[in-house]
């Protein structure tokens, strides 16, 4: 886990990066986790990738305050992590 380099000079600030970076490491190896599940072939870093150009659109309906959303599936990646996540 790469923690350095840290510029922080107070104490609650250093706790907090060291905190948000053991995060994002137990964030990552749970993806890893879940692919190694799923059997895909795809690794972490190539659905964080992936994932990065995915979108949601959402359009307010005049009149209403109803709105609809709906996710733009532009790729065969993007539809192989929609179907390994159910979205």
């Amino acid at each position: 886990m790469k923690v350095r380099p840290i510029y922080h000079r107070l104490q609650k600030r250093i706790e907090a990066h060291i905190c948000l970076n053991f995060v994002a490491y137990k964030v990552y190896k749970e993806l890893e986790r879940i692919l190694k599940q799923k059997k895909s072939a795809l690794t972490p870093t190539k659905v964080i990738e992936i994932a990065a150009n995915l979108f949601e659109i959402e359009v307010k309906l005049p009149g209403s305050k109803e709105s609809i959303k709906k996710k733009l599936i532009l790729t065969e990646e993007h539809r192989e992590i929609a179907n390994l996540f159910d979205f």
